[in-house]
Formats: structure tokens, C-alpha cells, sequence
């Protein structure tokens, strides 16, 4: 279920219904490739919208069970539409007459296709087809062209009575049911892009993830759900022979930068082809020139990838956009990451060249102003004003509640950088053989982090560090939760690193539930925007695993407990966002009213969190895992089966 509707899912397609199963809501619909291939789907018998008695959703199919009146019998008909999706949508309708009359039924579907980009889906987009043309064997074909720009929707219904009947916008057939009888229509929807059909996802969803088993519950069902949830939201991408994972359902079903970058990350103990795929995918796409439209520069990784109307003719910048000024960074730390945990100098040399140019887009593109800072500053007329994980209009603010004006640096970048060179600099000395680029790297990342700690550091409030640097210099000086993010790069000094973990489990930043993104005591919190008061999963996760990483275990568990915890209470699958109220105000985790679910961060985010509490690293140079379990006080036992690291599936266990 999706805030009451109910989705299935399969590589670039997806289809968003009612609890019926029906497509007629707004944002409801087939889509594939960024376009909404099918508008309507209603499904009537005998001229009357069926009743509800419950539906279910999993993944790639869905199931939803109806009745309708008939032979006198109020529930006398009952319906099950059982749905799949693979490639195209495929869906079967049961029909059994459960009163003791003959019953006729006219099964009839009501059908149209706008073919509306996605980015219009929530501006009430008019239709674009034509009447739709009718095929032999009982089918219907609705068609959008402009330009070399073309979508075919195809609709085929099929009966073992046979006797389809075809009108405008609607396909139908009569059944005669004897009494206890049951009869089964079969309607396929296919969706083409460019005159190709959709295929079916090529090959397994994912490769055998690694068996959690703990005496915690909650903790095992929540694993479960997010190994299901990757499965779901894995894709492949034109081109690409691996696995992605898309950002999150319903309006993020492509390649993110950030993003997949960060959930690579949370699994990369789950798969670490996922990683390689990833970062394979990203260097294919790595800018090359300059394009304000696209807010790109040479070197710079993606942040969105479209392929709808308004992409494929420019009137977007998505085709890709690279407003992000931390997708670069992050790809350099999945890279160093993913051989972490693999050991393979052949995939590190492969991708020398594009961590060259990502390097130096660091160097000589990433700081806008000149204040040795990586920063952004919007320069596109559809990109976006900010352009780090919080991208909302409103999510850069001063302490008082005030916006704070680009360019702006944000103080993870600046640790996403450091890690960065950090990591960039181990590669270059082990396996690109160029030491004087590592100890470049090494002298840069020193300064940098002397600077950083120097004008980010705010005294105030027991010491923390501020949210930013505007164009001017000025400290943006609210308590949120990048500060978190800092820990995971390794950029706070170890004297530091104390006052961060307490201002990040005190009362006005943590919920009881989580970290919120800005503490209660500043101008602009409100436990249910976007990103100045919410709960993220991911961003729990990625300072959790910056406390365990600087020893703070204890801090890193109680995050990892309350993440668990919530999870129960959203049927085990962790949202993208969840509201920022105190735990003892509400008892449960409030939920968010648009929040994407699944999420692939969100998702990410119970093994990431599982890692922390193992205490599970990898060591290249021996090619074995090292082991520190703290396990937290809900936990007595915790093991590990199949993790993939080295070539081999490895059992670990605290």
C-alpha cells in the first residue's frame, strides 16, 4: 500500500491503482519510462463499479477481491483481479457465481492512455491521443507521436468465451456462469517506448542476499522487508548489463546520483555488484562539458536521469541534471568502498579515468566563490536552488528562521570531500601506483580539514558545527542533523567529536525515535517539513554508522534501536520521512503524508544499521572481515549468513 493506494512494480514500470484496483486518481496510473501509458483502468460488471473486500500488494504483483451483486444475492459475484508486472502489465479477472441461478455478467473495462510526462502527472495534464485504434483478436492501441518522439500503449483482452466486444476507450466481454461456476479473463497491457515494447527485468532481481537470524523480531521482519523492498526497486538501465536501484516510488523510479550512491553504500555487505553497477553506470553519464541548463561542469556525477517527453526534447534539464554538489565525492567513496570489499585493482584501474575527472572537478570546479569550499549555486532555469541531500526551497536556514542565500557550503560536502581524498589517495598509492597524487591528496585533505574545523566550529550551545558557509563567509548557524554526517567522513578532529555525539542525542535534536534533521530550539523546526524537524531513516543510518565509527557505540545503538523499533509500527518497511514529534507526545512514529515507500535509502538503512552493530569491516590487504559486535540491550544474538566479500560468503556472528 502507498498512502492508500496500491503499487506494483518491475523495472522502469510501475502501476499505481486504487484499493479496487482501478486507475482514475490523478496520480494514479501505468507508467514506464517516465510516461504514463495508461490514464484509466476501471473495471465495471454489469454496468456497476464493483465492491471492496480487501486487496494486498507485494513487489512485482498485487491482488484485489471484489464482489457484486447477482442472482438475487447481494455478494452473489465475486471478483479477483490478480495483477503482475513484468515489463508490461498483465492482468487476470475471476469470476465465480456463488448463488444457485445462472448468472450473466458483462465484464467491461473503461480505458485511456495521456501519455503525460511525469513531472505534469500533478499539474492536470490534458489528454494527448487520438481515439484509440482497434487490433485483431480483440485488442486496442492508443498512440502519442511528436516528433521522433513516440509511446504506444497496447491492450488485449482475452476469454476462453471469446466474443470480445471493442468500443472507444473500452473493452468488454458477456459471461455465463452456471451456479458454483468460474470464469477467467485475461487482459495484458503493454507499454512501448520508441515502437519497443517493455521487456521483462532481465535475469534475477538480485543475487542471493545475505540470512539475518536474531532472537529481536522486529529487527529480522524489518531485514526481510528491506531485502524485499531492494528486490522491488531494482532496474536495469538501458545499456547498462547490471542491476541499479532506483531512488523510490512512486515518482523517483530512475537513477538518482546521491541516492544510489548512499545505498550502495548501506549494501554494499549485501552485494557488492550493486556497487560496481552503480558506479559503472554513473561514469558512463559523468559530464564532459559545461551546460548551465543542466547545471553541469566536466567531471561532475549526475543527480537525475529522465526519459520522458519533456527530457527527450530539452524542455527539462533531466536528461541528466547535474544540480548535486556531493554525487562527485560520494562516487569517489563508493568506489574506494566497493574495493574495500572486493579486493578487485582490475574494476579500480577500469575506473581510474573517470575518479581522475571527478577529482578534478573537486579541484577546480566544485567552489564557486573561492573560499576553498565546495559549493553551489543554481544556474539552470529548471534546476534546483539547493542541491545537496536537502534540496527543498526552504532547507538551508540561520538559526532565527531565515533563509540563507547561495552560493552555499554545506557542512557534509565538505566531509564527503575529505573522505573523498582520503580514500582517492589509498587508491592511488595501492593501485594506481601514483604516490605523488596520493600524497597531493593526503596535504589537501589535511587542509581542508584544519580549515573546516576552524570556520564551521560554532561555540555556542555546548559546540557543534554549523549547517553551512554562505556567500559571505557567514556561519548558517541552525543545529541539524548533517552535522551527523560528519562523523561518517572522518573530517572531525577526535577532541570534537564528544560535543557532536551529545548535541546529537540530546533532547532537541533527537526524537526518541531518531535524529531529527533540525533541533526544536531553532527558528525554523517544525516536526512535519520536509527536511526542519522530519525523521529521515537514511540519515539515521549514515550518523549512526559515524558514531560507531568513532567509537561511539552506545549512541550508535540507540539510533539503531529506534529505527527498528519505528519500523514495526510501519509494518516493518521504514519510510523515506516520518514526522519529528517527541516519542512521549505520540507513543508511535507519525507518518509523513507524501513520503516515498519504498525508499531505496530508507531501505538501506536496516543493514547499514546491522553493520554498525557488528562492527563489520573489511580488509583488503588480507581479504578477510574483521569483527567488534556492541550489540544493543533488545538483542542477545545476532548472525550474518552468505555476505558476500572477497569471492566468498562468509558467516559472521556477534
Amino acid at each position: 500500500m502507498l498512502n492508500g493506494s496500491v503499487w506494483v512494480t518491475a523495472g522502469s514500470a510501475f502501476c499505481i491503482s486504487d484499493a479496487r484496483g482501478d486507475v482514475r486518481g490523478r496520480e494514479e496510473g501505468l507508467f514506464y519510462r517516465d510516461t504514463r501509458h495508461l490514464s484509466r483502468f476501471v473495471l465495471r460488471v454489469n454496468g456497476e463499479i464493483p465492491h471492496l473486500l480487501s486487496s494486498e500488494s507485494s513487489g512485482d504483483c498485487a491482488g484485489f477481491y471484489l464482489f457484486a451483486p447477482a442472482g438475487g444475492s447481494r455478494n452473489g459475484l465475486s471478483i479477483m483481479r490478480r495483477r503482475e508486472l513484468a515489463g508490461g502489465l498483465r492482468e487476470e479477472i475471476r469470476l465465480t457465481n456463488h448463488t444457485r441461478r445462472p448468472v450473466e455478467a458483462l465484464l467491461e473495462l473503461e480505458l485511456d492512455a495521456d501519455f503525460a510526462d511525469l513531472f505534469e502527472v500533478k499539474e492536470h495534464p490534458a489528454g494527448r491521443t487520438d481515439e484509440p485504434v482497434r487490433e485483431d483478436g480483440g485488442g486496442l492501441r492508443f498512440v502519442y507521436r511528436r516528433e521522433d518522439f513516440r509511446r504506444d500503449t497496447r491492450v488485449r483482452l482475452e476469454t476462453a468465451e471469446g466474443g470480445v466486444k471493442l468500443d472507444s476507450g473500452r473493452v468488454g466481454t458477456r459471461l455465463s456462469l452456471e451456479p458454483k461456476q468460474t470464469a477467467t479473463v485475461l487482459v495484458t497491457i503493454t507499454p512501448e517506448a520508441g515502437g519497443v515494447p517493455a521487456a521483462a527485468p532481465a535475469g534475477p532481481q538480485r543475487s542471493v542476499s545475505p540470512a539475518l537470524h536474531t532472537d529481536w523480531e522486529t529487527l529480522e521482519r524489518t531485514w526481510e522487508q528491506s531485502l524485499a523492498d531492494l528486490r522491488a526497486l531494482s532496474f536495469r538501465l538501458d545499456g547498462e548489463p547490471g542491476l541499479l536501484l532506483a531512488a523510490g516510488l512512486p515518482w523517483f523510479m530512475t537513477l538518482f546520483g546521491r541516492d544510489a550512491l548512499i545505498t550502495a553504500f548501506q549494501t554494499v555487505h549485501l552485494d557488492p555488484e550493486f556497487s560496481r553497477s552503480t558506479l559503472r553506470a554513473l561514469a558512463r553519464r559523468q559530464a564532459t562539458d559545461f551546460d548551465d541548463f543542466r547545471d553541469a561542469e566536466p567531471g561532475k556525477i549526475l543527480h537525475e536521469l529522465r526519459f520522458g517527453e519533456l527530457a527527450h526534447f530539452g524542455e527539462v534539464p533531466h536528461s541528466p541534471y547535474y544540480g548535486t554538489v556531493d554525487a562527485t565525492p560520494l562516487f569517489l567513496v563508493l568506489l574506494h568502498e566497493a574495493w574495500r570489499w572486493t579486493a578487485d585493482e582490475e574494476f579500480v584501474r577500469e575506473l581510474e579515468r573517470p575518479a581522475r575527472r571527478a577529482l578534478e572537478w573537486i579541484k577546480r570546479y566544485s567552489d564557486t566563490d573561492g573560499d576553498g569550499y565546495a559549493d553551489y549555486r543554481m544556474r539552470s532555469s529548471r534546476g534546483l536552488n539547493n542541491q545537496g541531500w536537502k534540496d527543498s526551497d526552504n532547507s538551508v536556514l540561520y538559526a532565527d528562521g531565515t533563509r540563507a542565500e547561495p552560493p552555499i557550503a554545506l557542512c557534509e560536502a565538505q566531509g564527503y570531500v575529505y573522505d573523498a581524498l582520503m580514500r582517492s589517495a589509498e587508491l592511488a598509492e595501492r593501485v594506481w601506483r601514483d604516490a605523488g597524487l596520493a600524497r597531493k591528496l593526503r596535504e589537501d585533505a589535511a587542509d581542508l580539514k584544519r580549515r573546516f574545523d576552524r570556520d564551521f566550529w560554532v561555540e555556542a550551545r555546548g559546540g557543534y558545527y554549523a549547517l553551512a558557509l554562505d556567500g559571505t563567509g557567514r556561519q548558517v548557524d541552525s543545529v541539524t542533523s548533517n552535522m551527523g554526517h560528519l562523523l561518517w567522513s572522518g573530517i572531525v578532529p577526535e577532541e570534537r567529536s564528544r560535543a557532536v555525539a551529545d548535541r546529537l542525542m540530546e533532547d532537541a535534536l533527537f526524537s526518541g525515535w531518531g535524529v531529527r534533521t533540525m533541533s526544536e530550539e531553532d527558528g525554523g523546526y517544525n516536526p512535519i517539513e520536509y527536511h526542519n524537524g522530519t525523521v529521515w531513516p537514511h540519515d539515521n543510518s549514515l550518523i549512526a554508522y559515524g558514531l560507531y565509527r568513532y567509537g561511539y557505540r552506545a549512541e550508535a545503538n540507540r539510533i539503531a534501536t529506534a529505527m527498528i523499533e519505528a519500523a514495526r509500527h510501519f509494518d516493518y518497511r521504514l519510510p523515506e520521512v516520518f514526522a519529528g514529534y517527541r516519542r512521549e507526545e505520540t507513543r508511535f512514529p507519525v507518518g509523513y503524508p507524501t513520503t516515498c515507500s519504498p525508499q531505496g535509502w530508507a531501505a538501506g538503512t536496516p543493514p547499514l544499521l546491522v553493520r554498525a552493530m557488528l562492527g563489520l569491516e573489511p580488509d583488503p590487504e588480507s581479504c578477510e572481515l574483521a569483527l567488534d559486535p556492541a550489540l544493543p540491550e533488545p538483542l542477545s544474538t545476532l548472525r550474518l549468513e552468505n555476505v558476500p566479500a572477497f569471492g566468498e560468503l562468509w558467516t559472521v556472528e556477534g
